[in-house]
């Protein structure tokens, strides 16, 4: 099992009820539809990740504006090199990307998934 920080339990059910705009669009739209279980806002180790399908190994992030500081990149980079210590995959995709091209950020979910959009419910 993977572990997690109880102390973050709070702040992920917070984050749960307070999804940014563009991660309600991709999760009412696609992830929710999916035939697998995806966890919003799930604790793994020392973090909060926006999405988690723990039966892929796989984390969705939807990244805003200032993930394209300089520090955050590089935090973005430790976070996602510890994550895949733990064989989990981190798919990365930016809010614009999801709000005006959210087709494309499905179909490449999917894709990483070996699903279609016939599998969506």
């Amino acid at each position: 099992m993977i572990p997690y920080k109880k102390e973050l339990v709070k702040n992920a059910k917070a984050l749960r009820k307070n999804m940014t705009d563009e991660e309600k669009k991709l999760w009412y739209n696609v992830l929710k539809k999916l035939p697998i279980t995806v966890h919003r806002q799930h604790n793994i180790e020392n973090y909060i990740v926006d999405f988690y399908i723990a039966s892929k190994k796989i984390v969705i992030e939807v990244d805003g504006l200032q993930h394209k500081t300089p520090e955050m990149l590089q935090a973005d980079n430790l976070r996602d090199e510890n994550l895949s210590a733990w064989g989990i995959q981190v798919l990365r995709y930016d809010n614009k990307d999801v709000n005006k091209n959210l087709n494309a950020v499905a179909e490449d979910i999917l894709r990483r998934l070996h699903l279609s959009f016939d599998d969506l419910k």
